[in-house]
């Protein structure tokens, strides 16, 4: 039985099929102005470490404890991480913090969360820059994936681009990252969520579940 990893992050015991890939949007950005930014991945900080080093002067608001590490690691300064792995939660979390300050959140092209216009209603000045796309990754299409196995699907968009490129097996089982990821299953499927919004909480998930069966 094999547990295979929707995502190109490399760890022991699984097997790597990534289901999208991230393209980094030019950027030509004065952030000087602003008093603070967010983070909702660690997509949007590489997407500006490649383009601007300012980001490292401002304090940092960041979904997940990985996303913070990421930016910590890169030279950033975390001033806020969520207690929520969800961005409309995490808007809520941070409205007080943010009174008074100019605010930018560096997101993707596509996102799910309200948490712009969250802050915005309560009058928190803020603007977002699309910083990073996540489209398909049509390498990794049409297989031959061993029945039994576990899927770990780590974004909405994982769950997407699978089923683009494959059927699902009635053998197989799904791990999700977190409840958004799982509602965006086919109602016919029933996934394990895992405890934490992990990949790693995924695994150990997943490796019980094998000794479960």
């Amino acid at each position: 039985m094999n547990i295979y990893l929707l995502s190109d992050t490399y760890h022991e015991g699984v097997i790597n099929l990534p289901q999208i890939k991230i393209t980094c949007k030019a950027i030509n950005l004065d952030l000087t102005s602003y008093d603070a930014l967010i983070f909702s991945s660690k997509n949007a900080v590489k997407a500006l470490c490649e383009t601007n080093s300012d980001w490292k002067k401002i304090p940092s608001y960041a979904i997940g404890n990985p996303t913070a590490n990421y930016i910590k690691e890169n030279g950033g300064f975390v001033e806020y991480i969520s207690k929520s792995a969800y961005g409309n939660d995490f808007a809520k979390e941070i409205i007080k913090n943010l009174k008074g300050k100019k605010v930018l959140f560096l997101r993707a092209k596509k996102v799910l969360s309200d948490l712009e216009n969250i802050l915005k209603k309560a009058q928190i000045d803020i603007a977002s820059q699309i910083v990073y796309e996540t489209t398909c990754n049509d390498e990794n299409k049409f297989l031959t994936l061993e029945k039994k196995s576990i899927f770990i699907f780590t974004s909405p968009s994982t769950v997407e681009c699978f089923f683009k490129h494959y059927k699902w097996d009635k053998s197989y089982k799904a791990v999700c990252i977190g409840k958004v990821t799982a509602k965006a299953l086919p109602l016919t499927i029933t996934p394990y969520i895992s405890e934490t919004q992990t990949i790693q909480s995924c695994i150990t998930l997943s490796k019980t579940l094998i000794k479960q069966s």
